[in-house]
């Protein structure tokens, strides 16, 4: 036989429960639709072939999201419990929301491999040389002689992901709640 006391604690606690999870809701964490480079180009494309990689235009995949969730995914339910303890769903979703944020943000920081190549390098050079410089064919073609020709393109950051910035700050979060 099982002795229960605190019955109407419980009972208290449960329906405190139920009022936190009556209205179910949505987190969506990355690049939202709106986001956009100032030429108009989607952030969440740029994200998905940086991520993925893009074998004919020689851009290779850099996995900073794939790797993130892969990682993180895990513990994300265990943390979205803790939080719906104290929290009703909005709160406890908006928190979760910052939380893979501020993770997602972190991969792109950490990730450096694969190296950009010496051409992309040189394109960053010109760019700082030139700031209204527009990457086009015709440029890369140039950048790619330079390259050859043995110029130098120090003092550039040669860390992937964040040439722009616009990356990284477009990384955001967004909660639907019923």
């Amino acid at each position: 036989m099982v002795d229960i006391r605190g019955g109407d604690r419980l009972e208290r606690k449960l329906a405190e429960m139920a009022v936190k999870l009556a209205k179910p809701g949505t987190l969506k964490v990355g690049f939202l639709a709106g986001a956009r480079y100032p030429d108009g180009t989607s952030v969440a494309s740029i994200a998905a072939i940086q991520n993925y990689g893009a074998p004919r235009a020689r851009i290779p995949a850099r996995p900073f999201f794939s790797n993130m969730v892969a990682e993180k995914q895990k513990d994300w339910p265990k943390t979205l419990a803790n939080l719906l303890k104290t929290y009703d769903v909005n709160v406890a979703l908006q928190l979760m929301g910052e939380v893979i944020q501020s993770q997602l943000q972190k991969s792109i920081i950490d990730t450096f491999a694969p190296p950009l190549s010496p051409v992309t390098l040189m394109l960053r050079k010109m760019k700082a040389d030139n700031p209204n410089l527009i990457v086009t064919g015709r440029t890369v073609g140039e950048a790619a002689a330079r390259v050859a020709a043995g110029a130098s393109y120090s003092g550039v950051s040669t860390k992937p992901l964040v040439a722009s910035g616009q990356l990284l700050n477009s990384v955001a979060y967004k909660v639907e709640v019923d």
